[in-house]
């Protein structure tokens, strides 16, 4: 390989040695670690393929290491705002468990939650809540976890009961104006937002009906649950926690603090806040067991201190004497939370190089030569978001990689922008959640404590939401071609 001039950007084959070294690597972590991939490995084989894609550029097209680190630090700073809220999604998990208020929502959940409609509710109810919130994410760490208790004390499997929280969850996130992934996804194609959403209903509404209808098939095809089991959970959730229709303004007050539009992280922090406060009021006797002192009548001003921080930052594991029921109510905190954290990190640093260096536009403009018809353009844009979505593990960068690189093409072709915007959310938006190594699917794998190719299969709004979005090209439906 010959030394090229400075600013000279390297070719497509050459762009893809740094992939190569990446599937590589991950594919030996996969093979070393197991299930422990994400504690570490990964993000190291992100590192290091980095690592590679600098070398050659400094080395072989004399990219100064000025260009490259700038690069980094604006797409480490672009996915900041993600990192505190995952933090606070930690702290929120674990004080919405301890507090009683997930445990309470389970309770009564069960009494109305019917088994034969459960699947569908549970993702009718998590999209309602996420077209209000704007978050898949917050959605998924509060209702999402009551409803893994509920369902699974109706007899559901794991990956069913996940795969129904998070269509719906991300089919809100999709649709709904407060969305950080719909206004980043609309803004970073140059599409107002509003007409990017309902253009986005042309491919969305098709998907989420289709994936209603497969899980109200399945939920009354379901058979009725061991009412045993059912009537055991409620009675060790009432044994260990004080169960009180109370509890249930945290997720009131969480919810007009949205209602008013205010930012995510004041919300979650909030609801961190009102979640602690009910702790100590209603279950004295587990911040006692959490901070490892015995309870009596009442709890001292620094063992409440002791018990809450550490169910903010850290694992808490209550014993009830029930194990599916301790695995459920167990919790990490924030601390759980770093891994994630990590990847975030190391997923930016890649990208950044990568954009950075050139070597991803390359890749592009190699691809846009095989582009020659409609449905073969929003098809490469939809595979495109899917492979940075691999690539890098984060869906923000993804969305603003696939629309930068393939937005002077629809232009030039002559198609709307809002057609960009909808083929970047139908693919680099929902598919994320489904890769193990993104920030996304570690994330919901975490919270929900299901493992994200349990749920892959039963994603079924994200797994036919890139191909409606390919469908809807092929037929033209709503797709006009500006005149020259």
């Amino acid at each position: 390989m010959k030394v090229f001039n400075r600013g000279e950007k390297p070719s497509a084959l050459v762009s893809l040695i740094p992939f190569i070294a990446l599937i590589i690597a991950l594919s030996l972590v996969i093979k070393v670690f197991g299930a422990d991939a994400l504690a570490g490995g990964s993000q190291v084989a992100l590192m290091l393929s980095a690592g590679v894609a600098v070398a050659i550029a400094m080395i072989f097209y004399r990219i100064p290491w000025k260009n490259l680190e700038d690069s980094i630090v604006d797409n480490v700073s672009s996915v900041a705002t993600s990192i505190v809220i995952l933090l606070l999604i930690g702290a929120v998990s674990g004080s919405w468990m301890v507090s009683g208020v997930v445990p309470t929502m389970i309770y009564y959940g069960m009494k109305v939650i019917t088994p034969s409609i459960f699947l569908f509710a549970s993702c009718a109810i998590c999209a309602l809540v996420s077209i209000m919130t704007g978050s898949s994410w917050t959605t998924i760490a509060t209702i999402g976890v009551a409803l893994v208790g509920i369902g699974t004390a109706q007899g559901y499997e794991p990956g069913w009961i996940a795969g129904a929280i998070i269509s719906g969850a991300y089919f809100g996130d999709k649709v709904s104006p407060l969305s950080d992934t719909t206004v980043l996804a609309s803004s970073s194609a140059g599409t107002p937002l509003f007409t990017h959403i309902r253009y986005m209903m042309v491919t969305t509404v098709p998907s989420f009906v289709i994936s209603l209808i497969i899980f109200l098939i399945v939920s009354l095809m379901h058979k009725n649950p061991d009412t045993a089991m059912v009537q055991g959970f409620s009675e060790d959730l009432a044994t260990k926690f004080n169960i009180s229709p109370w509890l249930l303004l945290v997720p009131v007050l969480t919810g007009l603090l949205i209602a008013k539009k205010v930012p995510a992280i004041i919300t979650l922090f909030s609801a961190a806040v009102f979640a602690g406060i009910f702790a100590l009021v209603f279950q004295p006797h587990l911040i006692s067991e959490i901070a490892g002192v015995p309870y009596e009548s009442d709890l001292s001003l620094m063992d409440g201190y002791k018990g809450l921080f550490q169910t903010y930052y850290g694992s808490t594991s209550l014993n009830t004497g029930n194990p599916e029921l301790d695995s459920l109510i167990s919790t990490r905190g924030m601390t759980g939370m770093l891994n994630t954290v990590f990847l975030i990190i190391a997923a930016s640093t890649f990208g950044g190089v990568l954009v950075g260096s050139g070597m991803l536009q390359s890749l592009t403009d190699s691809l846009v030569h095989f582009v020659h018809r409609r449905v073969t353009m929003v098809a490469s844009t939809v595979g495109t978001g899917i492979f940075a979505n691999m690539i890098t593990g984060d869906q923000y960068l993804s969305i603003l990689l696939t629309s930068s690189l393939y937005k002077k093409l629809y232009k030039d072709r002559g198609y709307e922008s809002k057609l960009l915007s909808r083929s970047v959310e139908d693919s680099a938006t929902v598919v994320s959640v489904l890769v193990p190594w993104n920030s996304c699917g570690m994330t919901q794998a975490t919270v929900l404590k299901i493992p994200t190719l349990d749920y892959l299969p039963y994603c079924f709004f994200n797994l036919i939401s890139p191909l409606m979005s390919i469908f809807i090209a092929a037929i033209g439906y709503k797709i006009v071609r500006k005149s020259k």
